[in-house]
């Protein structure tokens, strides 16, 4: 499986409209690409600006397909000037799962 870790800060005058825009990219992909198996969004209770994003897929095949998928491209572009500072993005490789994630589709 192949893992993405993501961590952004948002300004926080964008905050709301990014959570919308992040839960939409969120949910097509779970809903609309078999490759990803898990698309977890969660904000930090002592900086709400920062928000993380762990993703899970089958492979970089489905990884790759996700960065083509509408909903990305949307969220990607409507997001795009919102940071705070740069996402700060880790590719992963998976060593332990619990079993509802590797029960996943």
């Amino acid at each position: 499986m192949y893992v993405i870790f993501a961590s952004c800060r948002v300004q926080p005058e964008h905050l709301d409209r990014f959570l919308e825009s992040m839960l939409d990219d969120a949910r097509g992909s779970v809903l609309d690409e078999p490759g990803c198996l898990r698309f977890d969004v969660v904000q930090d209770q002592i900086d709400p600006t920062r928000v993380c994003l762990y993703e899970i897929y089958r492979d970089r095949a489905a990884f790759e397909a996700h960065l083509q998928a509408p909903h990305f491209r949307r969220w990607s572009e409507t997001v795009k000037d919102w940071y705070a500072e740069p996402m700060q993005v880790y590719h992963c490789t998976t060593v332990f799962l619990t079993e509802d994630a590797r029960g996943a589709r």
